[in-house]
């Protein structure tokens, strides 16, 4: 970690970083780390190699596409799948994260950028929705999520089709916010992350993006008006806001005093 930003990086180049069982495992497990770190404040997730992920690795066969099963004991009735798992898990990241994606994102390797907050790609990224071309449906969450990034027409043509697409298409589309020659990539990812990790108040970022992914689904500002309410009712009296204001009127950087784990409030819970 450096300047508050964390890294994670797939390692796994010869393979093109294909994910296996304990490959979300461990990526859930830095993603726990993260989260419990209170110095870290936004976090950049790329690849090794030329590839940021090319799926799920396959080379054993199709069980590969099977869900999770329940563990003992467990009231779930239906097996999970990996790729929702950790979709879920990174949506429910309390840091920013920036998907820094260098080659291609395929099957799961694509889904898993859905709940990334930024996505920004090397001129030679792909992307793929190829589940139809596998036999299999979406999975991910990809089904929620892709829609709201780049609208259900575009959505809709790419995961019926299953065309992998290039970093421009992808561009045009709203999936990465820009392009960057490969040796570009990094450097401005880490730059998002950091003018986030320098200016916002970590706790403000946390419960903002929060915010942000849960209005999506909501059918009434109503729902917004109330969330936002609960969150101002504590952030307005926090020792952040009369920092952010003194450093404003003395026109010097904020250092905010909160931290995640103890100043984050739920604003979703039924008045």
């Amino acid at each position: 970690m450096a300047d508050h930003v964390a890294t994670i990086t797939f390692t796994r180049p010869e393979k093109l970083n294909a994910f296996r069982a304990e490959s979300m495992r461990q990526f859930i497990a830095a993603l726990d780390r993260v989260d419990a770190d209170d110095d870290v404040r936004a976090v950049v997730v790329t690849g090794e190699g030329r590839a940021f992920c090319a799926g799920a690795d396959i080379s054993g066969g199709a069980q590969a596409f099977q869900p999770v099963p329940a563990k003992a004991g467990s009231p779930a009735k239906t097996p999970r799948d990996g790729g929702g798992i950790l979709a879920l898990r990174i949506y429910a990241s309390t840091k920013p994260v920036i998907g820094a994606i260098n080659g291609a994102a395929v099957g799961m390797g694509a889904t898993m950028t859905l709940p990334m907050d930024v996505r920004v790609a090397s001129v030679d990224a792909r992307f793929g929705f190829v589940f139809t071309r596998r036999g299999i449906i979406p999975e991910g969450c990809s089904s929620w999520f892709l829609p709201r990034v780049v609208g259900i027409g575009t959505a809709s043509e790419w995961m019926l089709t299953g065309r992998v697409v290039d970093a421009n298409t992808a561009l045009a589309a709203g999936l990465v916010r820009s392009l960057h020659d490969p040796v570009d990539l990094l450097p401005a990812a880490y730059e998002l992350a950091r003018e986030i990790a320098d200016h916002a108040a970590p706790v403000s970022a946390a419960m903002t993006r929060q915010l942000l992914w849960r209005m999506l689904a909501v059918e009434d500002p109503m729902t917004a008006h109330l969330a936002e309410s609960r969150g101002l009712a504590s952030r307005s009296r926090s020792a952040d806001a009369k920092e952010g204001v003194e450093s404003f009127l003395a026109k010097r950087p904020a250092e905010f005093p909160d931290s995640v784990s103890s100043g984050y409030v739920d604003m979703f819970d039924e008045d």
